[in-house]
């Protein structure tokens, strides 16, 4: 097991970035801003001792995983599903 990487918001847009997710500046940043509630859209924090925010690059990968796993699921067309239809078997 890996240890913990802790990287900060232009390192988190660069690992978006290099999965296919292309935000700029402002969405990264308010994907880390506490809404009214005090709940942030993805979990940043605010590193103790730089006062930066802070995200765990694995956590970041694994939510976007989740989000398109559980998308897969809930499509009409499962993923496995769909290669024998464009092999040129019917």
């Amino acid at each position: 097991m890996e240890p913990p990487k802790y990287i900060g918001l232009s390192e988190a847009r660069d690992v978006l970035a290099s999965m296919g997710i292309e935000l700029n500046e402002r969405q990264i940043k308010r994907a880390a801003e506490p809404d009214a509630y005090g709940k942030r859209k993805l979990p940043f924090f605010v590193d103790p001792i730089e006062g930066k925010l802070k995200i765990e690059r694995g956590t970041l990968v694994s939510i976007y995983t989740q989000c398109r796993v559980e998308a897969e699921r809930n499509s009409h067309f499962k993923p496995g599903s769909l290669s024998n239809k464009f092999d040129g078997h019917r």
